[in-house]
């Protein structure tokens, strides 16, 4: 969490804590994916960087900070500017590639860091602890080069959008003429948010995505396909996910294309993943039937054929019938990032929440693999979990059936690879850095070998003794422009081991 400022933030201590928390991921993704351990020096770790052979030390190790380069005489420090040029140096050397676009990125995501803050000065976070924690993600992604970038776009075109700003808005309705909608499962939830004229279905659209995509549907309304019929007379709040917005009042999740470049990939609903839909929430739905844990479920979408993936819209289950009574769900990625409120800074017994918390969930994510063969993108992002009125973990709600993964789809060694780098890496080993920063005398890992253990599952023996977990190496990823979905792993020393 920021420290609280007693007078506003100058633009000066802005853009010093933009840089620190761009810095951060970018430093975590240059380290882990072409660099060395190299000892220590002045308290700092000191690492070798492989295509120059620089050395290049860092204070801390989970987020690392103040980086300095090694030269003649001592270390000298440099910035967030210096450190993409260092960056990109190495990864010409390392790769034998250019790459213009990664380092824009790279700009462009501590850019909008400094709007991210500066925003938050005027703004009002919400009363709603599920909502805050969707909208902390003020670094995001620890081990992604450019975490905040939104696409290069000038900042007054994303900023009303961007849930870490606390935004909140209504959406735009159109109606699309009813001979060209395309629709699949259970989409009523979308004609209760208006009404149509005759001969049309209502189609709610994000209105960031109405303004990328707006010059390709002129004709479109020029004919009379598409209509605007106004927007909502309620709000809904962008969660971490920034493209799917969450509707109190209606209690709905609907998900949007967003023609913009986020993390890996343009997050556009791509025809692909929406035909293959209705199988894969239904498998994963079909996994984690019973309870405690919950599926929330992709019902289904709603687009036109003539703008099939620009204008998809699907409708996800809402959370009061899912969450259990008196209980507070809280989106996963935050409890690691930090906000007011969250019961990781209330925790009494971290031993005990951490061992509820592995109990709830561990097991459903590795009973759908084992049980059923479904690989849940079980990572921060896509899991909630659900706290008593003491702070206690007593639920795990899973979510996005777009990232699930079907065996024999891909095989099993393949599936339990991005199993393990989801739940362990991207996941519980966050969780655990999150608790034993607050509580340094815990030992994470024999609760968490325990907890796996119980498990029947052949892989289980192997991931308890072997030395290394694969980590996604999302900075070679794009710097070699390898398609989002194409995850590559290296070795990294593994906890659990012991």
């Amino acid at each position: 969490m920021d420290r609280v400022h007693l007078t506003p933030p100058t633009a000066a201590d802005i853009a010093e804590r933009a840089d620190a928390r761009a810095m951060a991921p970018l430093l975590n993704c240059l380290l882990r994916e072409v660099a060395e351990p190299h000892g220590a020096s002045g308290g700092r770790y000191v690492h070798r960087l492989r295509g120059t052979g620089r050395l290049l030390r860092v204070l801390g190790e989970r987020r690392p900070a103040e980086p300095e380069v090694r030269v003649s005489g001592g270390w000298q420090r440099i910035g967030h500017t210096e450190l993409v040029k260092l960056v990109a140096d190495e990864l010409r050397r390392h790769t034998g590639l250019s790459n213009h676009e990664l380092p824009a990125e790279m700009v462009d995501s501590r850019d909008a860091v400094v709007a991210l803050l500066t925003a938050r000065t005027r703004a009002t976070p919400p009363a709603d602890l599920y909502l805050r924690s969707e909208q902390s993600l003020l670094t995001g992604h620890p081990h992604h080069p450019a975490p905040k970038a939104r696409g290069g776009g000038p900042v007054a075109a994303w900023l009303p959008y961007a849930p870490e700003a606390h935004a909140r808005f209504p959406l735009t309705l159109l109606g699309v003429r009813e001979d060209t909608v395309v629709e699949e499962g259970d989409t009523a939830a979308l004609d209760a948010l208006g009404e149509a004229p005759p001969g049309y279905r209502l189609l709610p659209a994000h209105p960031w995505q109405l303004d990328l995509v707006g010059r390709e549907l002129a004709d479109a309304f020029a004919d009379g396909r598409l209509v605007r019929l106004g927007t909502t007379g309620f709000d809904a709040w962008p969660t971490a996910a920034i493209r799917t917005l969450y509707a109190p009042e209606d209690d709905l999740f609907l998900k949007f294309s967003l023609d913009v470049r986020i993390t890996n990939d343009i997050r556009r609903l791509w025809r692909h993943d929406l035909r293959r839909l209705r199988r894969t929430d239904t498998a994963a739905a079909t996994a984690l039937d019973g309870g405690p844990a919950v599926w929330l479920a992709d019902r289904g979408y709603r687009t036109a054929d003539f703008a099939f993936e620009e204008l998809a819209v699907l409708v996800r289950d809402g959370l009061r019938e899912n969450v259990l009574p008196g209980a507070t769900p809280l989106l996963a990625a935050g409890l690691v990032e930090g906000f007011e409120g969250s019961p990781l800074d209330v925790v009494r017994d971290p031993a005990a929440w951490w061992e509820a918390y592995l109990a709830q969930v561990v097991p459903p994510a590795l009973a759908a693999f084992a049980d059923h063969g479904v690989v849940l993108e079980a990572h921060l992002q896509n899991t909630l979990v659900a706290v008593d009125s003491d702070g206690m973990p007593v639920q795990a709600l899973f979510r996005d059936a777009e990232g699930v993964k079907l065996v024999p789809e891909v095989s099993r060694s393949a599936g339990w690879e991005r199993l393990v780098y989801c739940l362990v890496v991207n996941h519980l080993v966050e969780i655990a850095g999150a608790l034993t920063a607050r509580h340094p005398a815990l030992d994470p890992w024999p609760a968490a070998r325990h907890e796996l253990a119980r498990h029947d599952l052949p892989e289980i023996r192997a991931l308890l003794t072997a030395p290394t977990l694969p980590g996604k190496t999302n900075l070679l990823l794009r710097w070699t422009g390898a398609d989002g979905a194409d995850a590559r792993y290296l070795p990294l020393p593994n906890p659990l081991a012991g």
